[in-house]
C-alpha cells in the first residue's frame, strides 16, 4: 500500500495529447516514489484547472500516486460546450477521449519507472464518472480502479455490467438525487464496489472538511487497488 511522503519530490509536467485533430492539454504530476497513476476525468463544465480535482490530486501525489489532470476537450470544443452544454453529456465522446489519453500515457517515458506493472486508475467527477466507467469497461486489463466523486455512473448505461475495475462511489449526504442514482448504478455492477456517503456534504463537497474526506477515501482505495 502506498505511504504518505509529504516531503518527496514531485515533478510537474505540462503535457499535450493529440487525438485526431484535437489537442488536449494537461498536467502530469510524478512523485519520486510513485506506485501507480490516476487519470482524472473532469465533470460538467470543469477542466484541468479545477481546484477540487487539483486538491485531490495533491493528496494522491503525497500518497505516492502519480496523477494526470487533462482536458477531454480542446479549446475550441470547450468554447462550444460553454454555449451548448452538449459535449459534457456526450459520454461516448468523453470515454473515447479518455481511452485515447490512457493509451498515450502507456507510451510515455516519464512513467517508465512504474513498469512493468503500469497500474492505472480513473478519478471521475460528475459526468466524468460515467465516461470513466465506460472507458474502464473498454480497457479491463489496464484499468484497475475507479473512484467517482459526486458522479453520474448511471450515464455509463449498459457498460456498467462490463466494468471489472474496483469502483468506489463517494456521494454527499445532502445530494439525495445523485445518491439514489449511484445506488441504482452500483446495483447493476458485478465488480468489487462500494458506496461511501459523506454526511452533511453537498454535491460539490464545499463544506469544511468534506473534500479532505473525499481525497483520503480516494487515496486509500487507489493505494489498495493499484499496489
Amino acid at each position: 500500500m502506498s505511504a504518505y511522503h509529504p516531503g518527496q519530490a514531485i515533478e510537474h509536467l505540462p503535457v499535450s495529447v493529440h487525438v485526431n485533430s484535437a489537442r488536449l492539454e494537461g498536467y502530469l504530476n510524478l512523485p519520486s516514489q510513485a506506485s501507480g497513476v490516476v487519470v482524472f476525468a473532469h465533470g460538467s463544465g470543469s477542466s484541468r484547472h479545477s481546484p477540487r480535482n487539483r486538491y485531490v490530486a495533491g493528496i494522491l501525489n503525497e500518497g505516492s500516486l502519480a496523477t494526470l489532470l487533462i482536458d477531454l476537450m480542446d479549446a475550441d470544443e470547450q468554447a462550444v460546450d460553454l454555449q451548448t452544454s452538449q459535449l459534457r453529456f456526450d459520454i461516448p465522446f468523453l470515454a473515447a477521449r479518455l481511452v485515447a489519453v490512457t493509451q498515450w500515457l502507456r507510451e510515455q517515458p516519464q512513467v517508465a519507472g512504474l513498469r512493468p506493472a503500469l497500474n492505472i486508475g480513473y478519478f471521475g467527477a460528475s459526468t466524468g464518472a460515467g465516461a470513466a466507467l465506460v472507458a474502464a469497461a473498454e480497457l479491463p486489463r489496464l484499468i484497475h480502479a475507479v473512484v467517482s466523486r459526486g458522479g453520474r455512473p448511471d450515464l455509463a448505461g449498459e457498460a456498467l455490467e462490463s466494468v471489472e475495475a474496483s469502483t468506489l462511489a463517494i456521494v454527499g449526504g445532502n445530494d439525495p438525487v445523485v445518491l439514489d442514482l449511484n445506488r441504482q448504478a452500483l446495483a447493476r455492477m458485478h465488480c468489487s464496489k462500494a458506496l461511501h456517503m459523506i454526511p452533511g456534504a453537498s454535491h460539490l463537497f464545499q463544506e469544511p472538511g468534506a473534500l479532505e474526506q473525499v481525497a483520503k477515501l480516494a487515496h486509500a482505495w487507489f493505494a489498495e487497488e493499484l499496489s
